[in-house]
């Protein structure tokens, strides 16, 4: 019975470790990736959209974005935003598409990165914590109602912690390897 209750949860502990995934995605590393953009707010006729919605983000080269609007009157409000931004980057607009060119990290800047990398693990950990809260109520309610022995509550407990302890091991796996990408030269 407490099984099921893990399993109808995993789903949500899955949604944290990709969750996690995305938010890494978006922090650079030196090279080009047109996740640093995709989700840039952009002013688009009075309506505030992720930039993906509204151009197409390509990567021609290991060190520059090349950003296409759909509508050309959007690259001066494209500009705008990439500039108000905390990506601390420069876009070069020609009138047709906008070049960025991504500068090699300093390693000032690396340790910002690796930072900005701990603070979005353990948020990924606070979701599996508060994951696992809920899992442990409702085998301690299941116990209550009867459904469950007290010893399969606790049963329940350790394969719990199992899952937990595997779903944050994850996370420490993949901020390690995003931190071994930032910290190389």
């Amino acid at each position: 019975m407490y099984k099921k209750a893990i399993d109808d949860k995993k789903r949500e502990l899955e949604g944290a470790i990709e969750h996690f995934k995305i938010e890494m995605a978006k922090i650079r590393t030196g090279r080009a990736n047109p996740a640093i953009l995709e989700d840039l707010s952009v002013d688009y006729y009075g309506v505030k959209t992720p930039l993906k919605q509204i151009a197409n983000i390509n990567v021609p080269e290991a060190r520059t974005l090349v950003i296409q609007p759909w509508s050309r009157d959007s690259l001066a409000n494209i500009e705008a935003a990439i500039k108000n931004s905390d990506l601390n980057l420069s876009p070069n607009n020609d009138g047709e598409i906008i070049r960025i060119n991504i500068p090699p990290l300093n390693q000032e800047r690396r340790a910002e990165l690796v930072k900005m990398l701990n603070k979005k693990a353990e948020e990924a950990r606070i979701a599996v914590r508060n994951t696992r809260e809920d899992i442990w109520q409702e085998i301690q309610d299941m116990e209550k109602r009867g459904e469950i022995a007290e010893d399969d509550k606790f049963r329940g407990k350790e394969r719990l912690q199992e899952t937990i302890d595997d779903y944050n091991k994850k996370i420490d796996e993949l901020r390690a390897k995003k931190e071994d990408e930032i910290m190389t030269v």
